[in-house]
Order: C-alpha cells, then sequence, then structure tokens
C-alpha cells in the first residue's frame, strides 16, 4: 500500500472531520444523506473511524519523534566514542610498532572496520585487554592514555550499547505504529469514499453543497 505524505494525512483527517461535521451540522446536506442511509447513527460509524485513524496517526507521529530522539543519541555516542577510540588506537600503534604479538592481541593490526558490529568488537576488543593488563596500561601511558581513559571507554561501550538496544525498540515501535495507522486509514478511507460517492448523487443538483463537505467544484 502506498503511504501519502505526513502532510497529506493531516490534511485527509482534517477534510474527513469537516466533512463528517457538516453532514451533521448543515439541514439540507443532513437531510438529503439521511434519506440515503447517512443518519446520525452511520455518521457516527465514521466519526468512530475518524477518531481511530486520528489516534493511530497521533501516536505513529509520537513514535516517529521518539525514533529520531534515540538515533540521534546513538549517533552523538558513536560518533564520541569513535574519536576517543581513533585517538587511542593511534597511539598504541606507535608504542607497539615493534610488538606485533601485542598489537594482535590489542587488535590494532590492519585496517579499522566500518560495519558497525565489526567495529564495535574492534573497540571491545581493544579496551577488554587494555582494563586487564596492568603491564599493558603502563606502556599505554607512555602517550597519556591513562587507566581513567580506558574506563571511561568501556562505560562509553556501554552506553552506546544501551543507546543502540534504545533506538532499535523505537524503530521497531514506529514501524509497527505506521502499520496500525495505515491499517485505519485504509478502513476510514474506504468508508468515506462510499460517503462522498453517495454524496455526490444526493447533492447532484446542489453542487455547491458539496463545498461544505471538502469538494472542491469547479465553476
Amino acid at each position: 500500500m502506498a503511504t501519502r505524505p505526513r502532510h497529506s494525512e493531516a490534511a485527509t483527517l482534517e477534510t474527513y472531520r469537516v466533512a463528517l461535521d457538516n453532514a451533521e451540522a448543515q439541514p439540507q446536506i443532513a437531510t438529503i444523506m439521511a434519506d440515503l442511509g447517512y443518519d446520525s447513527s452511520l455518521i457516527g460509524e465514521g466519526k468512530t473511524l475518524l477518531a481511530t485513524t486520528r489516534l493511530a496517526y497521533d501516536l505513529n507521529k509520537t513514535e516517529d519523534d521518539e525514533t529520531s530522539a534515540a538515533y540521534a543519541d546513538f549517533q552523538l555516542k558513536q560518533t564520541d566514542l569513535h574519536a576517543l577510540y581513533s585517538l587511542h588506537r593511534k597511539k598504541a600503534k606507535v608504542i607497539f610498532r615493534n610488538d606485533p604479538v601485542t598489537a594482535e592481541q590489542l587488535g590494532i593490526t590492519g585496517s579499522l572496520p566500518k560495519a558497525y558490529v565489526k567495529w564495535l568488537e574492534t573497540v571491545k576488543k581493544f579496551y577488554s585487554v587494555a582494563t586487564t593488563d596492568t603491564a599493558l596500561q603502563s606502556k599505554l601511558g607512555r602517550l597519556k592514555i591513562s587507566t581513567d581513559e580506558l574506563e571511561a571507554a568501556q562505560t562509553k561501550i556501554s552506553e552506546l550499547e544501551t543507546a543502540r538496544t534504545v533506538y532499535l525498540r523505537e524503530k521497531g515501535e514506529s514501524q509497527e505504529a505506521t502499520q496500525s495507522k495505515d491499517a485505519a486509514f485504509a478502513k476510514l478511507d474506504d468508508w468515506m469514499s462510499e460517503f462522498y460517492a453517495v454524496a455526490r448523487i444526493g447533492l447532484e443538483d446542489k453542487p455547491q453543497l458539496l463545498e461544505a463537505l471538502g469538494k472542491t467544484v469547479r465553476g
């Protein structure tokens, strides 16, 4: 199913709201539509569908906003950790340039992976080894990599993993809310399609009244 733009969804909801309200409030329209079966009871069904769709739309918008915020937080934390690790990696490469065994142990040989999971595993390996080996810490200290920095990096890793978990959860909730919203719109659109078809029949000789239902009349 094609999804209409967000601004179009809001405009559609407003058009439907005005149409259903005027189908009851405008005397001529109300009488004509009631004669064709669209009395207050049936119009009420349409309003219920509209209210349900509006709630689904608002929830989807909220979930989208929360997803955007969670992703921004995740990106910020990843950028922060990336900057710290890149500096530590460069320094460690210098310190252990003649010690391939330790360099391999720290995972600083070869190029740094770009894919998130492999990149994070490389980062975690470096700090896991560095924070548990006092001899390594002493050597890293030559280029001002303190134990406090190493421990801070471990904290940043944990915070990054938490941020990604939150982002993926929000993303899933947003996708579910989008499906619910789209399903609600599909039901409402179908109901309103028949409503407008009947209105065009009933108001065929009073085309200007269709304006009150949100339908532009040419001429």
